[in-house]
């Protein structure tokens, strides 16, 4: 302030972070004013809602036993595909929640770097101690200060050993290389105001979502196309693939049924029979049951301007057995366009093997042979 004239504003991007703001005396012989007023920052620590499942505590022993138990032929016997799979959901989830427990998910400041090893953190300790010896003027500074370097060398050398794996292992182990770079972020980036369909900013989340669901929602068309007859034969060995159970990634997020990648993966000799009788009902009834329907959507910004929701692309997280029925059925369905020669040789997109480089030669070759 300076002669009732306002010059300085206390800004902040939350609502009541700032308060007691008051204009007090002047500062020695200046004529400005001086503008006093309270932060409240609680150094209270945030205490995680959400869940886990602890597998470093599992027994997939036993929840391989009391799933093996279950005649599932008999439990699924004249069973439609909603009902097949509600049972097997179940008692899936009945199991898992007596063999493998659940823990809070640990925040940002209470989670042990990806870079620390045992040894490293008795390094650490170990300084710790020398210090609080040093205090006491047991050892010397010299002793003290070779200590602090030793474990500083430690320490980087660590974190370049783990960023050089993750860089290397980025096309296998996506999902570790990003956790590490959001670890690095100090701020976690949320979905700010949209603009809606008059031009007004939304701000409240619940509303935020609702209008990126209906976003989302309009891209897509929700009538289907006329349901021809099922040409294509699938045998009944081909619901029985335990590689496909047994190859899941493990790193990837479970979706809205629950089901995390690593369980159909520990227990895939175990599961294979229901699923594939599960499996085999839908595709003979031509439906799927309403968990595979259901998706977790995850909007990712894009570019440009961040208040329109056009600028979003949705990510889901879908049912792991939906995705494993996918896979299935795309592989048979490779098989056959492979037979019957459906696609021919200068097909370059969407091929397994081919790309825009593989286009480029090919077109090369042709112009110059």
């Amino acid at each position: 302030m300076r002669r009732g004239v306002l010059l300085d504003l206390v800004l902040t991007n939350k609502e009541g972070l700032v308060e007691d703001v008051k204009v007090g005396g002047s500062l020695g012989c200046s004529d400005h004013e001086m503008v006093e007023f309270r932060i409240l920052c609680g150094r209270s620590r945030a205490v995680s809602r959400i869940t886990t499942l602890d597998f470093r505590r599992a027994n997939f022993g036993l929840f391989r036993d009391l799933l093996g138990r279950i005649p599932w032929v008999r439990a699924l016997e004249g069973r439609g595909i909603q009902e097949s799979w509600s049972i097997f959901k179940h008692h899936f989830l009945q199991d898992q929640d007596r063999c493998i427990p659940k823990s809070k998910k640990s925040s940002k400041g209470g989670r042990t770097p990806a870079w620390m090893s045992k040894e490293l953190l008795e390094k650490l300790k170990g300084k710790k101690k020398v210090y609080r010896m040093w205090k006491k003027g047991l050892p010397t500074w010299e002793e003290y200060r070779d200590v602090v370097r030793e474990c500083r060398d430690a320490t980087r050398k660590a974190k370049a050993h783990l960023e050089l794996k993750l860089a290397r292992d980025v096309k296998d182990k996506k999902k570790g290389f990003f956790k590490y770079i959001s670890s690095k972020r100090k701020t976690r980036e949320n979905v700010g105001p949209l603009l809606n369909e008059v031009g007004a900013l939304v701000m409240e989340d619940t509303e935020k979502a609702e209008l990126l669901n209906a976003f989302f929602a309009s891209v897509f068309t929700a009538k289907a196309g006329p349901q021809e007859s099922q040409t294509l034969e699938v045998g009944k060995k081909v619901w029985r693939k335990e590689e496909h159970l047994g190859n899941l990634d493990i790193h990837k997020s479970m979706g809205p049924d629950g089901m995390h990648p690593q369980v159909p993966r520990e227990l895939a000799d175990v599961i294979a029979r229901p699923l594939s009788i599960i499996f085999e009902r839908s595709w003979r009834a031509g439906e799927v049951p309403e968990d595979w329907r259901k998706a977790n959507v995850t909007p990712v910004f894009k570019k440009v301007k961040k208040e329109d929701p056009g600028n979003y692309r949705p990510v889901s997280l879908t049912s792991i057995p939906g995705k494993v029925m996918e896979q299935l059925i795309l592989g048979v369905i490779n098989k056959h366009v492979e037979e019957k020669k459906v696609i021919g040789s200068g097909q370059h997109g969407f091929t397994k093997g081919k790309a825009c480089l593989t286009n480029l030669i090919a077109f090369y070759d042709g112009m110059t042979s």
